[in-house]
């Protein structure tokens, strides 16, 4: 009797993805497909794009880009992250169709069907992929989380929610008033 396997997917078949309202990810050769995010949470999103923006453009730091952007860290891997940094020096990791390697820094801005995600399976191999600094934005909480890597994976560098200003160790002197994201 044979007995069928799973469905491996590769993190190449995103590139194949259709043109619709879902964000496709493939995590350790699974699919996954998210729908559209809220608009509490794209405006959180861009909030916390606009201030990093004014911080890393002027001064030529690198790149940085929202979703939707693949990014393949390795041949069973290819995710989408709500927002992406890559450093002058690794620029080389940027091509045409997106990110091939671990960018500086990812954000991840929580929703309902995602928190698990996020802060499971995703932050796991953004550990293993080497990315040096992750965050977590959550709109329900009202709290960023900074995560920072270590030789046993992330350690959460700080949690900052009302009245907090997050100033980031990977961009030193910004300063983001966290009640800002959400007014």
């Amino acid at each position: 009797m044979a007995v069928r396997g799973r469905v491996r997917f590769k993190a190449d078949d995103i590139w194949e993805a259709p043109d619709d309202e879902y964000r496709y990810e493939v995590i350790d050769g699974e699919l996954f497909m998210t729908p559209s995010p809220s608009w509490k949470h794209q405006e959180a999103l861009m909030k916390l794009s606009a201030y990093l923006a004014l911080w890393v453009f002027p001064r030529q730091l690198g790149r940085l880009v929202q979703a939707p952007l693949g990014v393949v860290l390795d041949a069973e891997t290819a995710v989408q992250p709500d927002l992406l940094y890559v450093s002058r020096e690794r620029e080389g990791i940027i091509c045409e169709r997106g990110v091939e390697g671990a960018p500086d820094l990812v954000v991840e801005v929580l929703s309902p069907r995602t928190v698990a995600r996020d802060r499971g399976i995703k932050m796991r191999r953004y550990a293993a992929a080497g990315i040096a600094h992750y965050w977590i934005v959550d709109p329900e909480a009202r709290t960023v989380e900074s995560y920072r890597l270590t030789e046993q994976g992330y350690e959460r560098a700080g949690v900052y929610g009302s009245s907090s200003i997050f100033e980031p160790a990977l961009f030193p002197g910004l300063a983001i008033p966290v009640d800002d994201l959400w007014s």
